[in-house]
């Protein structure tokens, strides 16, 4: 059965849709949903998804809510109505409940409350760009949720905000923690002295959640935008970031964490990292350490070793050991694990984290040799399909292919479930690889959800053994308590190491063995 309801003239931004949709998802009986403003693009989905009819769909607008169901009885239907009633009406109880002051426009929220200095921003792309402007205006800085807006825009928006000495951090900017506040898609990590800058979400939640473990804390951490370190931006935004940990007087230490810059942008960053009297610690994942020499930065490999000499450097010391295990104990887990596979010899990594599956991409290249990958670093190793793992892959499972119409699988963890016990049903499989990423935006209990799904791959492995390794990234403080997170996984037999790096490292080390 499907059921639709429209909501005319309500919007809500595309995380509260996502975990709407999240919330109706795991109903059981529920077989598809989603709730989603009626943009074009939107409404093309759901009907080729057979969740939105025709003659529905003609009278939409791009302003409307627009709920699809599909479910196998009208009471599972009408308790994903109920479910989902609940949801707005307890968002806004919370709204209503914060002491927030309700406004439609940028200018009504000026008017109604002096000396507003930020604004975090997700709307529509089409009209992403000209809010931001209406915002950068009014003196505000600015997180730029938002994708969808043009690189000419882009540069008009940075332009500005650095003419007027503001942060605009974006487009698709996911994650930064300003004055001790985590915005968009972040952990709960102590205050201290270092200061970071990212061109990367899930690296700038990595390393500050490591930052955390080893015992530092993050004055600020600034994100820029993936695109920002593109030569068409320039760098703009994280040359801007550097300036501000420069001058900002909590910050003593500075790192920077990102995919390799366009070459034009990495020497901008060099030189100006070179005049920085702050020591600085730099993580181009997979690019040439050699290239910051003469420049007194340390370069690293990993975000782990990044956070490692952040620490150090921060507090002149490092007295937090992160190994789960002694090297003999590795070295006999290893054994064990190999003796226990039958004629397996691939790897299939599953990540949530877009960051996390190109750094554990790096570290397995760099072991055992060619990886495939739907983020490929040599486009020779691309996935022809990327519904089908090819040897050893690595799959970033928020790409665009698998969000388009679905929540990103940080909230939904749906398509990642699948696919485990996908890969754990191929007699070739010997490593699955996973991450488990926490904090605020992220889904109630991903580690529950990868249990789940890694209890009903058990039964389609038959007998044949399958090693599990995951990371989390998260902190004590974060909504869903890393321990609790851990304990889940290490319960069915996951083995859980506490970085990204070491988990990739495990991996590759019995993937050697084998």
């Amino acid at each position: 059965m499907i059921h639709n309801v429209i909501k005319h003239n309500a919007y809500f931004d595309s995380v509260t849709l996502m975990l709407f949709s999240s919330k109706l998802g795991g109903i059981e009986g529920v077989s598809e949903a989603a709730v989603m403003m009626g943009t074009d693009h939107n409404i093309e989905l759901m009907k080729s998804s057979g969740i939105l009819s025709e003659e529905l769909a003609s009278k939409v607008t791009a302003n409307d809510l627009v709920i699809g169901i599909k479910a196998v009885s009208q009471e599972v239907i009408d308790l994903a109505i109920k479910t989902l009633e609940e949801q707005f009406e307890n968002k806004t109880k919370s709204s209503e409940g914060s002491g927030a002051v309700r406004v439609k426009t940028v200018d009504a929220a000026v008017k109604k409350m002096e000396g507003l200095n930020f604004a975090i921003i997700s709307v529509p792309g089409r009209f992403a760009a000209a809010e931001t402007m209406k915002c950068l205006k009014n003196n505000m800085n600015v997180l730029l949720f938002s994708d969808n807006i043009t690189i000419e825009e882009e540069n008009e928006l940075k332009d500005f905000a650095i003419k007027n000495e503001l942060l605009m951090m974006g487009t698709d900017c996911g994650t930064a923690i300003i004055n001790g506040v985590a915005l968009g898609f972040a952990n709960v990590v102590r205050r201290g002295n270092i200061g970071l800058v990212a061109a990367s979400g899930t690296g700038l939640q990595e390393l500050t959640v490591v930052i955390d473990k080893l015992g530092g804390g993050i004055s600020q951490a600034i994100g820029t935008g993936g695109r920002d370190v593109k030569k068409e931006i320039g760098g703009k935004m994280m040359l801007f970031a550097l300036d501000a940990l420069i001058n900002d007087p909590e910050t003593q230490v500075i790192g920077i964490v990102s995919k390799p810059p366009a070459q034009e942008v990495m020497v901008k960053i060099l030189d100006k990292v070179k005049g920085i009297s702050k020591p600085v610690v730099a993580c181009f994942l997979g690019g040439d350490p050699s290239l910051v020499e003469g420049t007194h930065t340390i370069a690293t490999e990993t975000i782990e070793e990044a956070a490692k000499q952040l620490v150090t450097l921060s507090k002149g010391e490092l007295t937090v050991n992160l190994n789960s295990f002694k090297d003999h104990q590795l070295d006999e887990l290893v054994a064990d694990e190999v003796a226990k596979l039958q004629g397996q010899k691939y790897l299939r990594g599953l990540y949530t984290g877009g960051t996390l599956a190109y750094e554990a991409m790096l570290i397995l290249n760099k072991k055992i040799g060619n990886v495939y990958s739907n983020i490929a670093i040599n486009k020779e190793l691309s996935l022809k399909d990327v519904e089908v793992s090819q040897d050893n892959t690595i799959l970033d499972m928020g790409e665009d292919y698998f969000t388009d119409g679905m929540p990103h699988p940080m909230i939904e963890p749906k398509l990642r479930s699948e696919r485990i016990k996908k890969e754990a049903s191929d007699p070739q499989t010997a490593v699955i690889l996973l991450d488990c990423v926490l904090g605020y935006g992220s889904h109630e209990d991903p580690a529950g959800a990868v249990v789940k799904a890694v209890e009903q791959a058990k039964a389609l492995q038959r007998d044949r053994h399958v090693t599990y390794i995951a990371s989390v990234c998260g902190t004590e403080k974060d909504p869903q308590v890393l321990s609790n997170q851990v304990e889940k996984l290490l319960n069915v037999g996951i083995i859980v190491l506490p970085t990204n790096a070491q988990a990739s490292q495990l991996a590759a080390r019995i993937l050697e063995r084998l």
